[in-house]
């Protein structure tokens, strides 16, 4: 889950992009619209978290841009004001959510998942791939019934090749949807994160690798919950 956070407020940004972190998401962050709008135009976010009042490019400008783009993201605003009429206005300008500050971090963190399923094409609340199930919501992996820990990044990894139906996923796909801007595209992590995945998920293996073009988890071997 790839997040884009627009806040000038930089204590109260990178509080915001800890706390999300820590829920294994990967988090970029701006201090000013112009450089928000520049990263939503490089990558697709799942969910931009905006605050209204920016330097530079303003919030509801930004937030246009973002529909008007016709990407699935999602935009949850922030601002200051709680008053119904600021909460009309930013959903009108196709905000998908609004928050008022303060805001309590959990309820937060409940909206973004929330945005973050409607970014991405509708899938099963349990993701299942022959005995091994992954739940999203409680971040928890399991094997024939066993508990398996796993990092941030390979729960990550494993999340989306589930999600991708059968698909493909590159390497290069990986790497921007589980990692953030900081991570450097010319290492080995992807395939490392990989193969230390495949090793604590054990036999028979269920993620392919596809020659030239990345990895990707059957049809053949997924069945979805309910």
């Amino acid at each position: 889950m790839r997040i884009l956070i627009v806040e000038d407020e930089q204590p109260l940004a990178e509080a915001i992009a800890r706390g999300l972190r820590r829920e294994g998401m990967a988090v970029d962050v701006a201090y000013n619209g112009d450089d928000g709008h520049e990263k939503a135009s490089i990558t697709r976010y799942d969910v931009v978290v905006l605050d209204r009042d920016l330097p530079g490019m303003p919030g509801d400008e930004l937030c246009r841009e973002i529909v008007r783009s016709g990407q699935l993201t999602r935009v949850l605003m922030l601002t200051a004001s709680g008053a119904v009429e600021e909460r009309v206005e930013g959903l009108t300008l196709g905000a998908d959510d609004y928050l008022a500050k303060p805001f309590a971090f959990p309820e937060l963190v409940a909206r973004v998942r929330a945005l973050a399923r409607r970014a991405t094409p509708v899938t099963p609340p349990i993701l299942v791939a022959g005995d091994v199930e992954l739940d999203p919501a409680r971040r928890t992996v399991t094997r024939a019934g066993k508990p398996i820990e796993l990092t941030r990044k390979e729960f990550g990894v494993l999340e989306v090749l589930l999600g991708a139906g059968g698909s493909v996923v590159s390497s290069e796909e990986l790497l921007e949807r589980v990692w953030d801007e900081n991570a450097d595209p010319f290492t080995t992590t992807v395939r490392v994160t990989v193969m230390t995945l495949r090793k604590k998920l054990g036999e028979p293996g269920i993620i392919d690798t596809v020659v030239g073009s990345g990895y990707r988890i059957p049809v053949a071997s997924r069945t979805h919950g309910s």
